[in-house]
This record gives C-alpha cells, sequence and structure tokens, in this order.
C-alpha cells in the first residue's frame, strides 16, 4: 500500500481533494463506449467517462472507501474475516475481483468503481490471506483505469523506498523457504561442477552472477567450500542496480569470508545495465578455472533475454543455474488471463506467509507491502511487455516455456543429482523443526518434487508450484 499504514491519510485526501476541485472546470474528454478486450485500450490508459458521475468523483470515492479499509482495527478485520467465513466470503472475494478485472478490462469505469468499492469495503490489511491479496489487487486494478500523469496512479503505484525493500527482503528471507531453496540448489549445482573439474580447475571456482540481490546467496557457498583442506580460490562478479548497492554486498560478503583461513575470496561489482557482450569480455578468466553462471530470478526481467542468453554463452561456463517463480503468463496480451493465473500465484504467496509468520506480525505486514504487494501492482499495471522506461517488470512463465527457450539458445539440461533433490527436501524439514526463523508445516504446507524426469525441482505451496530449478550447460 501506498502510505504509512500505522499513520492518518486525511492530508493525502485533502491534498486529492483540492486537485479535483482546482481541475474542475478543466474540459472532460468524452468518449464513445466500446467493448473491447485488448490491452491496447490501457497502454495509453485512456478511460471512458461515465454520464453520471465525473473520472475525478469515481477515483476520489473510491479511495474514501481505500481509506476505510486502511482505517479497520485489527480485532474488526477478524470479526469482518470470520463473519465473511460463514458467509463465504473467501469465494465472495475473488468474485467481486473477478468483475472487477472485467469491468476494467472492457473500459468501463462505472460497474468497475462499484465492485472495487464493495472489494475495499470487504478486504483487509490484517484479514485472512483472501483479504490481504484483494486490498493489493484491488489497488492494481484502481491503477489501471488511471493515465500515468495522474496523481491518484502515483500514490497507488508509490514504490518502496530501497531501505523498505531490503527489509521486506530480509524477512522474507528469514521468515520463508521461498529464495532459500532458490539459493540452496543453485548453490549445489555450482558446487558439483566445481568438484567434478577438481583435477583441472586448480581449485579455483569464479561465480558471475547476473542479478546479485544484496548477496543472500553467497553466504553459504562459501560456507560450504570452506570444508576441504586445501586452499580454494572463490571470485565471485556481481552485477547489481547501482554502486551503493554493490559495495554494500562486497562489505558483507568480504566481512563474511573472512572468517575461513582456507578461502581466498575476491568480489567485482558491475552495473546491471551494462551487461552486454562488451562488457561480459572484459571479465578476467583464468585459465582452467571452474566458469559458474548463475541466473537466479533475472531472465524473467528481461525484455529480450536471448541476448543474455548469447552473452551467457560467449562465457563458456561449466554450469549455468537457472531459478524462475514459476509463471502464470500464458498469454501476456490477455488481460483476465493474466489476472487470474496471477491471482492464483500470489493467493498462494500470501497463503503460505500465514504458516510462516503471524498474523499481526509488522514483518509479514512489511512482506505483503513492500515486496508482494508491490510486485504485484507492477505485474497489473503492465501490459504484457516486460517493462516501462527504467521499471523492471517481472515476466513469469511456465517452466516449459524456460525450457524451450535454454535449449533453443544452445544449451542442455543437467539431471539434478539425488544429494540437490534430498538437500532441498531436508531443507524444508529443517524448517518445520524450528531451525529457522519460520514455523513451516511439512505436512500440506510447503513440498519439494521434482519435474520433467529429474531435469528441474519445483518449491510448491500444496499444489501451487512457486519457484522452479534447473541446471544447463553449453551444447
Amino acid at each position: 500500500m501506498i502510505w504509512n499504514m500505522e499513520g492518518s491519510v486525511d492530508e493525502e485526501l485533502l491534498s486529492l481533494r483540492l486537485g479535483i476541485a482546482t481541475g474542475s472546470n478543466k474540459k472532460k474528454i468524452m468518449m464513445k463506449r466500446k467493448r473491447k478486450r485488448r490491452d491496447d485500450n490501457f497502454i495509453n490508459n485512456t478511460l471512458v467517462l461515465s454520464d453520471d458521475e465525473s473520472y475525478e468523483g469515481q477515483i476520489f470515492s473510491l479511495l474514501q472507501t481505500r481509506e476505510q479499509m486502511l482505517k479497520v482495527e485489527k480485532r474488526a478485520a477478524k470479526a469482518v474475516a470470520d463473519e465473511e467465513e460463514d458467509k463465504g466470503g473467501g469465494l465472495h472475494l475473488i468474485h467481486l475481483l473477478l468483475v472487477s478485472a472485467t469491468a476494467v478490462d472492457e473500459n468501463t469505469p462505472g460497474p468497475a468503481a462499484e465492485s472495487l468499492s464493495e472489494l475495499y469495503r470487504r478486504a483487509s490489511l490484517s484479514g485472512d490471506a483472501v483479504q490481504r491479496v484483494a486490498a493489493y489487487f484491488a489497488d492494481a486494478l484502481v491503477a489501471r483505469l488511471l493515465t500515468r500523469k495522474s496523481p491518484f496512479y502515483h500514490m497507488i503505484m508509490k514504490p518502496p523506498t530501497p531501505h523498505e525493500h531490503l527489509f521486506a527482503f530480509t524477512h522474507l528471507y528469514r521468515a520463508s523457504p521461498f529464495h532459500q531453496f532458490a539459493h540452496f540448489t543453485a548453490n549445489q549445482a555450482i558446487i558439483e561442477a566445481f568438484h567434478q573439474e577438481s583435477h583441472t580447475n586448480n581449485a579455483t571456482l569464479h561465480v558471475i552472477d547476473f542479478d546479485v540481490s544484496h548477496g543472500f546467496q553467497w553466504p553459504s557457498l562459501i560456507q560450504s567450500l570452506s570444508s576441504p583442506p586445501t586452499k580454494i580460490s572463490l571470485k565471485i562478479t556481481a552485477f547489481g542496480p547501482t554502486l551503493s548497492e554493490l559495495r554494500e554486498t562486497e562489505a558483507r560478503l568480504v566481512s563474511f569470508a573472512k572468517g575461513f583461513r582456507n578461502l581466498s575470496f575476491s568480489f567485482t561489482g558491475m552495473l546491471l545495465n551494462s551487461i552486454d557482450y562488451y562488457t561480459l569480455a572484459k571479465i578476467t578468466k583464468t585459465p582452467h578455472e571452474t566458469v559458474a553462471v548463475n541466473l537466479v530470478f533475472y531472465l524473467n526481467r528481461l525484455p529480450k533475454f536471448s541476448d543474455a542468453l548469447r552473452a551467457v554463452h560467449l562465457l563458456s561456463p561449466s554450469v549455468v543455474t537457472v531459478v524462475e517463480q514459476e509463471g502464470f503468463f500464458r498469454s501476456p496480451r490477455n488481460f483476465l488471463s493474466r489476472f487470474m493465473e496471477s491471482l492464483h500465484y500470489f493467493a498462494a504467496m500470501f497463503d503460505s506467509l500465514d504458516d510462516c509468520l503471524p498474523i499481526d506480525s509488522q514483518e509479514r505486514l512489511s512482506i505483503e507491502k513492500n515486496y508482494l504487494g508491490n510486485e504485484i501492482k507492477r505485474v497489473m499495471t503492465n501490459n504484457g511487455g516486460c517493462g516501462e522506461g527504467d521499471l523492471i517488470v517481472p515476466r513469469y512463465e511456465k517452466m516449459e516455456t524456460w525450457k524451450g527457450r535454454m535449449e533453443s539458445e544452445g544449451f542442455c539440461g543437467v539431471r539434478l543429482s539425488c544429494q540437490n533433490v534430498m538437500q532441498a527436501k531436508l531443507l524444508l524439514k529443517i524448517a518445520s523443526s524450528g531451525g529457522h526463523c519460520c514455523r513451516v508445516r511439512f505436512d500440506g504446507g510447503f513440498r519439494v518434487f521434482e519435474r520433467d524426469d529429474g531435469m528441474a525441482i519445483s518449491l510448491a505451496w500444496q499444489d501451487k508450484p512457486l519457484t522452479t530449478a534447473s541446471v544447463w550447460r553449453c551444447v
């Protein structure tokens, strides 16, 4: 959500009211109502105005209802949730979401505003998983009605600060096995490739990480490599969004690696926007070292993934690790299909958090507001492409889609080892016994299963795959 959940939004709404009054004399653009199901209607965010109420009035009324949702106390929200449960409220909320999404897709703001107002009255940031996820999807649908020049749009879509994003990411990492599964599975494949070349690699491992993401993946690899008595050299070339984030990541990893005497560690940071053939050609590689390319949650945000895969091929790596969130984009230009599949995916994510954190946890609220909720709004306001300007929007697709793309770019899959699969299952078992900060149920909640005849492995919440890992080599 865009406001401080613990504070008042009265000043924001007062500013909105003044802004509407100031702009009320402007000429209103009227359009004939058209029933089109193409996302092209929304690329410029044009909107058909209703005859009964101005566009500004509709949105302001929605935001007033939204304000009331934000002010609902936890106890009141629980009472509403209990009442909704008795009435089959979860199904009713999903029905309202579908009705709202259909109205938005058909460019009919009157019905959209009516169903969205009802959604805000029934949604809650401190209710059950369906109520919480509905609140963020309602925000995304409201934002989709607006032009990107509108102050309402920027209020709804205001991104978290870097500090808020890191706080949310850190607590999601600690509470849920979601990122740990991705990192441990990729690291195991890298270690196995390194050991397979132990007679020729001069005990040197060079990891090229295309999105270091604060470096959370690498302490476990450093620790695993420190076990043998021989001295090992680990080099990480990492790409990140900003120089400051890269410096902070380097400082953390260098400090951690100092605790392991038999490990020689070096870190080289490069900016994400500098990834091209020329930059990759300048990466320093020593003869016979094992080169591992790490593509964890990276390819799905690229407008031209094929360019990146060709660049990876140029590096001639011994192993390529690919981890992607399990897709829900069958038809990127079909908004309703994308809406329903993304709702299914994020509802599973929100439901899984109930198994990891208490309902009144501030950490859970931060994760949902500044990480998952922000991602929902970005995905739903995107029009099938991969980004708007500098905004990176994930493009989640099915495992089979990524498999076809990797093979078409000259990579062949590697069967995951029994040890890798056992390690992933052990991770969930440790989490269920309280070994980590989460309290994951091993039975009926998170589960791990092999796919594609052992060529991939997925982490699922109940029956819904959340993320899938696979290992590749150059043909």
